[in-house]
This record gives structure tokens, sequence and C-alpha cells, in this order.
């Protein structure tokens, strides 16, 4: 027993309990510039006060932790990134909201078709009032434009009493050789190669195939001259089959009828006055001719009655 007790108070004196091991103190001030150096000063520390550096596993256990904080750096680099990206979501959701106009009301969409349709009808109304309209006439027929022919989709024409021109566009940079022209006396086809022609069709009265010619302008149009055969008639149309003018409307150019010869112009005055006259419901130049010899006539015979003849 008391060498039991002296045992006990051996252990008592010397108590086989471990205790933990003492921290050790390291400062060492980081360089940002320098991470590598810091690193190096942290090992040296490590294999001084521990069993570190001895291991055989030293590398691969501390490649394992230098990928473990990459890790972790890469993952809360993305976590951040993404917080962004949610919060710039945010945000243009917000402007967007506050920039963007309040929705229209399908009544509202109808109100507002209405009042265009209505402004078209006044704007037709007042073209038709001022004749400044290309509408058809109750005839059938249109008004002439102002070079005294007609404008088309693919082209227009005018004319004079003595000649046609016709406009044709085409692609800009388009050269002479493209283009396929055809005049015949009463005949005309343009276009241009390797596609359908623009005009194809009989004329309204024939020309002199001799006196007419095409030309590119400006690589921009094709301008057609026809020189008619008779020169004393205006042309109700181009080609047969589109819409006929009214030529009571066409107003030729006075500088035009300077330049005619005198027993021409004299016809052509004489051909204006009657459709003015015939616009009006008055007699022509002939009609109101045959009433001045009636009216002298039955001035020379007061001895005849002519209360009940009839007069055509």
């Amino acid at each position: 027993m008391a060498i039991l007790s002296e045992y006990e108070e051996e252990d008592q004196k010397n108590p086989t309990s471990s205790a933990p091991p003492a921290r050790k103190p390291f400062s060492v001030a980081l360089d940002p510039s320098d991470p590598l150096g810091f690193l190096e000063k942290v090992f040296e520390f490590v294999a001084k006060e521990t069993d570190l550096f001895k291991s055989d596993s030293l590398v691969k256990d501390v490649n394992a932790v230098v990928r473990m904080v990459k890790d972790k750096v890469e993952a809360e680099d993305k976590k951040r990134e993404q917080v962004k990206i949610e919060e710039n979501l945010a945000a243009e959701k917000k402007i967007n909201a506050a920039v963007a106009p309040p929705p229209v009301k399908k009544e509202e969409v109808k109100k507002e078709i209405i009042k265009e349709e209505v402004k078209k009808e006044i704007i037709k109304e007042e073209e038709k009032e001022s004749g400044s309209g290309v509408e058809e006439e109750q005839n059938g027929r249109r008004a002439p434009n102002k070079g005294n022919g007609l404008d088309m989709d693919t082209y227009s024409w005018a004319q004079s009493l003595q000649e046609v021109n016709i406009t044709v566009p085409v692609p800009p940079g388009t050269k002479s050789r493209f283009v396929t022209c055809e005049i015949k006396k009463n005949r005309i086809k343009v276009g241009l190669k390797g596609q359908p022609p623009v005009l194809d069709g009989d004329l309204f009265e024939s020309v002199k195939v001799d006196d007419c010619f095409w030309s590119i302008e400006d690589q921009k149009s094709i301008s057609i001259l026809l020189t008619k055969q008779n020169q004393m008639e205006w042309w109700k149309y181009l080609v047969k089959g589109e819409p006929e003018i009214d030529t009571q409307k066409v107003e030729p150019e006075n500088s035009r009828l300077a330049d005619l010869d005198p027993e021409t112009r004299s016809t052509v005055e004489k051909m204006m006055f009657d459709q003015r006259q015939k616009q009006m419901g008055l007699p022509s130049s002939d009609e109101m001719q045959k009433q001045e010899i009636l009216k002298k006539f039955m001035a020379e015979h007061p001895e005849m009655d002519f209360s009940k003849t009839k007069f055509n």
C-alpha cells in the first residue's frame, strides 16, 4: 500500500494528462506586390516550428491546400459577379418601367384610326374641289398632268401637238446597251434586256419613225421622243389599254404656240376656243359663223317669214 501511495503521490506530482501545445507567435507584413515572398516567410516559419517539411506527402498536401483556397476564391468571385448582374437587371427593369409609355387602350386606338380616315377623306374632297387631283372624272377620263399627258406607275408621258415625250425610270448606272427600245409606226416596246417590257402596245396614233429618238438621261431614266404623224390632234392615251385623259383640259404652252407658223397657230387657237365653248355649253366657232350668216340673210330678206322655220 505504501508503494502504491508513493506512486499515487508521484502521480499527483507528475500528472499524466497531456496539456495543449503552446502557440507560437508569427508576425510578418504582407507586401501586395510580392505575395510569394510572404509565402516563403510562412513556409520558413512552419519548417522551423513544426515537422511538416519532414513529411513525404508535403508537396501533395500543400497543393491540395492551394487548390482548395483557389476554388473558394473563384466561387466567391462568381457569386459576386452574379449578384452584380442581378442588380443591373433589376435597375434596368426599373428604368424601363419608368420610361415605357402607358399601355394604349383598344378604344383609343380605334378613335385614332377613325381620325386618320376622316383626315384622308377631307384631303380627298379638297383635292377634288381645287381640281389638283388626278381622280377619274364621271366620264371615266383623267385630268392630264402638267405636260398634258399622264403619270403612270412605271413611266410618264407628256405631249404637245407635234411631239410625245416619254420618261421611263431605270436603276442608277444603267447603260444604253442594257436598254431595248423598238419604235414602229403604230407600236412601241421599251424595257431592259432580260426583263419584262415596261411599255409594250399600240400607240394612240401613228408616228414618224425616222423622227423618233431615245437616249439615257443621267443613267437614271430613258427619254423617248415620238414625232406625231398628225400634228393637229391631242392624244387621249399613249398606248392602248391605259386610262384616257380629258383632252378638253389640255393646256398648251404659249411659247409653243408662238413657235408655230401662222396657219397652224390659227387652227390650234380655233381648237382651243371650241373646247372652252363646249365646256361652257356655248356654240363653237363654226356654229357661230353659221348663225352670223343666217342673221345676215334674214336681215337682207325681211319679206321672208322665218317664224315657223326650224334650224338645226
